[in-house]
């Protein structure tokens, strides 16, 4: 596997020398000095030092001296001279401690054996010293996407084919600085076998290319474990559910938990004759089952500001309606029509909780939508107003003077319910945005995009 460092602020320690501070260690009636901190990502030789050696000998000149290394409870052999397979090294640390580029202090001893040709007798185990080394950081991918049996359908084959249902999500964040992946799918059937292709292989219509991950072992039904990309092996989902899959590419592990929600829910009404569900709340709650999200609500036949959420969206199935809750807050009510909801506060754009568990929904109107922070004195009273944009799904302003010493969405000129964090990813109560402009644009309603998000300009 192509292994990169994952920053390249290192020192340069391809050529490892001896910390004269670090003091030596018996070693029978010789002695073992350690060197520095190793760093791998700038090791090119077979062999590594990783201690400075001063054999012990023996009183029996027909004897002669072989030394092994101890790290943990894996013994690897030794130059006289100190040096290891540098694979040895890499190998050990990634199996021991996982593949993040930190440095490592190994506890470590040598044997030293004699041998005559005819008796191998361990003569001597050094005292205790420590190989310290960071290890190389794998190449992450920009993204990723799980192809199984789970995916076969008529005409389609799993395996072999992608679509965006089966890409894992990721924060805008640097993959070096999240390396988290997660995927929530759903299994139908039993024994339902998986891997996990990176999508430069996708892009460049090479799905089995180097680069593709699974376990070690071919049918492994752990629930977690370590990724491979040597050889990888399938892994397998022994019970139909729905599950969320969560890869972190630093240390190539992966988690299989079982869920009982979906990561979103999809509205349909309406707003567009029922047309389309492309509106979506996202789950925040896993055990609660709770989905919270801004939804637009209009009227345009003349039918009733009325709708429901499917959990798969264009599915019917199991889709959740009226008779799924027992609680209506604010502005939303049971419509009485078909086990629709309903809202009776007219057009506009909502913000909803939904508590799937407890049976309670929760539309409060968007009266105002504004941006508050330091360019205005944090004025919650006097936010900045925007205008929603039905067209695009959108609030706008223009001339608003935002800076980046800090501001906010807020709604109804009070904090309860407010957006911030990255403009690529808005989160409720989220840190004040840091970006500076005029033209401002909010998308709230998941309608493009599975996070809610700004541009500033």
């Amino acid at each position: 596997m192509a292994m990169v460092s994952c920053t390249e602020d290192y020192t340069d320690w391809a050529n490892p020398q001896i910390n004269p501070e670090e003091e030596a260690v018996a070693f029978g009636n010789g002695s073992v000095t350690p060197v520095d901190v190793i760093n791998l990502a700038n090791v090119t030789e077979e062999k590594i030092q990783v201690a400075s050696i001063v054999a012990p000998t023996s009183s029996d000149a027909g004897y002669t001296p072989t030394i092994k290394i101890n790290l943990g409870d894996k013994t690897y052999d030794i130059d006289n001279d100190g040096k290891m397979a540098t694979a040895d090294l890499a190998s050990y640390i990634s199996e021991t401690y996982g593949k993040r580029p930190i440095e490592h202090d190994i506890n470590a001893t040598l044997d030293a054996w004699f041998n005559n040709g005819s008796t191998v007798v361990k003569m001597a185990t050094s005292e205790t010293f420590q190989v310290k080394a960071i290890p190389v950081a794998p190449v992450i991918d920009e993204g990723y996407y799980l192809v199984g049996d789970m995916f076969n359908a008529e005409g389609v084959d799993g395996w072999n084919t992608v679509s965006a249902k089966q890409a894992f999500k990721h924060s805008d964040k640097d993959v070096y600085d999240d390396p988290i992946f997660t995927l929530t799918f759903e299994t139908k059937e039993a024994n339902q076998c998986w891997k996990v292709i990176p999508k430069k292989n996708i892009d460049a219509e090479t799905f089995w290319a180097a680069g593709v991950v699974g376990p070690k072992i071919d049918g492994d039904v752990s629930m977690t474990g370590l990724l491979t990309s040597d050889g990888p092996g399938a892994g397998k989902i022994a019970e139909p559910g729905k599950y969320r899959l969560t890869l972190n590419m630093m240390d190539y592990s992966y988690t299989i938990e079982k869920v009982m929600y979906d990561p979103f829910i999809y509205f349909i009404g309406s707003t567009d004759a029922w047309g389309s569900s492309d509106q979506k709340l996202a789950l925040v709650d896993d055990e609660k089952g709770t989905y919270t999200g801004y939804i637009y609500l209009a009227d345009p036949n003349n039918a009733g500001f009325e709708f429901k959420f499917q959990r798969v969206a264009g599915s019917w199935d199991n889709a959740i309606g009226a008779s799924n809750f027992v609680t209506f807050k604010d502005a939303a009510i049971d419509a009485n029509n078909g086990n629709n909801l309903g809202v009776n506060a007219g057009e506009g754009v909502y913000y909803m909780d939904v508590n799937l568990s407890e049976g309670t929904i929760t539309a409060t109107k968007v009266e105002s939508m504004g941006m508050v922070g330091q360019f205005q004195g944090w004025d919650k009273e006097a936010p900045v107003p925007m205008t929603w944009n039905a067209e695009e799904y959108c609030f706008e302003a223009t001339m608003a003077g935002v800076t980046a010493d800090g501001w906010k969405f807020i709604v109804n000129k009070d904090w309860p319910i407010n957006l911030g964090g990255s403009i690529d990813n808005l989160e409720q109560d989220g840190a004040n945005l840091t970006v500076a402009g005029n033209t401002i644009k909010l998308y709230p309603t998941r309608k493009t995009n599975d996070n809610i998000f700004c541009t500033v300009e």
